[in-house]
Order: C-alpha cells, then structure tokens, then sequence
C-alpha cells in the first residue's frame, strides 16, 4: 500500500531527529573523552594546571558550575603552586 505524503514527510522527520540525537550524543563523548585528557594533564603539568584553573573560573560562571568544580579547582591551584616550589 502507498504511503501518502504525510506519512513520508513524517517519516522522514523521525529520522532526522534519531540522526541529530546521534549527532548529540557523539559530541557528548566526545566532550568527555577531551575533558577527562586535558583533566588529568593538567593534574601532571603545573602549567597546564594554572591555564585550566584560569580558562574554568573565566567560563564557569554559573553557580552550580562553581560548586561542580571547586575540588579540581582546589587541585590544580595546588598543582600549579608546585611549579613555584621546583616540583613538577
């Protein structure tokens, strides 16, 4: 039996929202996979550590974004206090 008109166009919209939510999703990985790397770098590398505290406080502006990354932020202020004191 033919499908009509609406019923492709619906069709079609369904795809391309499965499509975007796969776009959504494979940007999300990917964003953690990043994250978690530049993390723990800059948990090794004091100056990676003082441009990460800095790039975080400058961008995180909201409340609860704070509040999320006051511990990292606490670690990485004290990795890039290391470097001052010839640790690395």
């Amino acid at each position: 039996m033919a499908r009509t008109i609406e019923q492709q166009v619906a069709e079609a919209e369904a795809k391309l929202a499965r499509l975007r939510t796969r776009a959504k999703a494979q940007e999300t990985r990917r964003k953690i996979i990043v994250g978690a790397i530049v993390t723990t770098e800059a948990l090794k590398d004091p100056k990676i550590a003082k441009w990460l505290a800095a790039a975080l406080r400058k961008n995180a502006t909201r409340d609860v974004d704070q509040k999320e990354l006051s511990s990292l932020l606490t670690d990485l202020d004290a990795k890039a206090q290391s470097a001052g004191a010839g640790q690395a």
